[in-house]
Parts: structure tokens; C-alpha cells; sequence
């Protein structure tokens, strides 16, 4: 394997960071879409908390790359908006209304959007070592709440699975753990 060279280093990362932008206006469409979806219901108040957690932390993706010298290409943005537009099309037998299996495969989307965005935050902490222009604290503190969104979109998957999956099934509560400051009553969905 090749070791970049400082320029070639710096056109990688640009696309790394880029790549990750691009994933969290995705996501964040996805996030926004599942609230309004759940909008009125005890879900809604958790997707709609996820969902402006996600927008700060995409601000401070931007503000990350500001401070790197890293350009925000519109373009790749783009790219992500537009794909989470076509995920929408799924040939599950209903056009224009949801499936119940919507939430689930959502929830893992948005799961795995996370699982991405701390593995983001974990490459600029160990970059911050040497770079004094990314500030570890900060990147810390983005690393935690990743950490718990994670948590948060898997106890709500595993919760939704089992409603679809294992419908009346006594594991569904147990499953249900509420967040801080969040409970969720029993048929919740």
C-alpha cells in the first residue's frame, strides 16, 4: 500500500469529509421525514430531539472543515439528499402510505448514518493529536452523543422490530427502555 502524499492527503480528507457531509443531509431528511411520520405520537418527541442533535452535529462538520480549509462541495451534498429521495422507493406494496415495516428499516438507516458519523468523529480525534486546528474537546463531546444517539435508535429499532416482527410479544416493553426523560408506555406505536 502507498502512502499519500501531504497534498494527496489533503484531497482525501476534503473527500472524506465531504462523503460524511453528504450522509448527514441524508440522514437528517430521513430523521426529519420518520418525526413528521410520528408527529403526536410518544416516537415523535425522540426523532424530533435525534433530528436537531443531527443538524447541530452537521453544523459542526461544517464548521470542522472551515477551520481545516476544506471546502464544502454542494455537489456530494447533493448526492446524499438525492439518495435518501430515491431510498424512499421501496416496492412493498404500498405507494403512497407507509409500511410497518417503514420504521424498522428507517431506524437501522439511521443507525447505521450514526455508527458512520462516530467513526467520522473518531478519525479527526486521533488527527487531532497533531492538528491543533481540531479542537479535542469538542470532538470528544461529538463522540459521546453519537455514542447515545446509537443507543437511542437501537432500543427504538429493536422496539419497532419486535412490534412488526412479534406482535403482543411481553419482550417489546422490556426492550423499551425509555430515555432520559422519555418513557413510552406499552402499544406506544
Amino acid at each position: 500500500m502507498h502512502t499519500p502524499s501531504a497534498q494527496d492527503s489533503s484531497h482525501l480528507l476534503g473527500l472524506y469529509l465531504n462523503d460524511h457531509l453528504a450522509g448527514s443531509s441524508a440522514g437528517l431528511e430521513l430523521l426529519n421525514r420518520a418525526a413528521k411520520a410520528h408527529d403526536g405520537r410518544p416516537l415523535g418527541p425522540q426523532l424530533e430531539r435525534l433530528a436537531r442533535e443531527v443538524e447541530q452535529d452537521r453544523e459542526s462538520l461544517k464548521e470542522i472543515m472551515g477551520s481545516l480549509e476544506v471546502p464544502v462541495r454542494r455537489s456530494r451534498a447533493a448526492l446524499g439528499w438525492l439518495g435518501e429521495k430515491a431510498g424512499r422507493l421501496k416496492l412493498n406494496r404500498r405507494l403512497f402510505l407507509r409500511s410497518p415495516l417503514s420504521d424498522v428499516i428507517e431506524l437501522e438507516a439511521m443507525r447505521l448514518g450514526v455508527e458512520g458519523k462516530r467513526s467520522c468523529w473518531r478519525s479527526l480525534r486521533s488527527l487531532a493529536d497533531g492538528d491543533d486546528r481540531l479542537d479535542k474537546a469538542q470532538l470528544a463531546w461529538l463522540l459521546d452523543r453519537a455514542e447515545e444517539q446509537a443507543e437511542t435508535l437501537e432500543r427504538l429499532r429493536t422496539m419497532c422490530a419486535l412490534r412488526v416482527f412479534a406482535p403482543g410479544s411481553t419482550a417489546r416493553t422490556q426492550a423499551a427502555s425509555p430515555s432520559v426523560g422519555q418513557s413510552l408506555p406499552r402499544g406506544a406505536f
